[in-house]
């Protein structure tokens, strides 16, 4: 079993940056893809950002559209931890953050995410 811990949500000014944390326990996450996924208010969860696993020799970053050069994804598996640093922020991207561990297939759909963390408000001012 996989716990995952979401922090480093807030409040930030719109071009403002956050850096989110997600830190795994219970077993090594380094062979899991590690997913970002979002949740505004009256939406459905979307993909973010994800980050394949340790199983080939280079790890991939897929992000979406809409924080394509804005966001960047990485982990750091001595820490069994996966980061999200986000740039220039955007009121639009007000939502709670989900951090997931999924094995494979298309990492952009949430159903390929096995383990879930409880979320971290991110809220940006206009």
């Amino acid at each position: 079993q996989v716990q995952l811990v979401e922090s480093g949500g807030g409040l930030v000014q719109a071009g403002g940056s956050l850096r989110l944390s997600c830190a795994a326990s219970g077993r090594t996450v380094s062979s899991y893809a590690m997913g970002w996924f979002r949740q505004a208010p009256g939406k459905e969860r979307e993909f973010v950002a994800t980050i394949t696993g340790s199983g080939g020799s280079t790890y991939y970053e897929y992000y979406a559209d809409s924080v394509k050069g804005r966001f960047t994804i990485s982990r750091d598996n001595a820490k069994n931890t996966v980061y999200l640093q986000m740039n220039s922020l955007k009121p639009e991207d007000t939502a709670v953050y989900y951090c997931a561990a999924g094995l494979g297939g298309d990492l952009r759909m949430d159903n390929r995410y096995i383990y879930w963390g409880q979320g971290t408000q991110v809220t940006v001012s206009s």
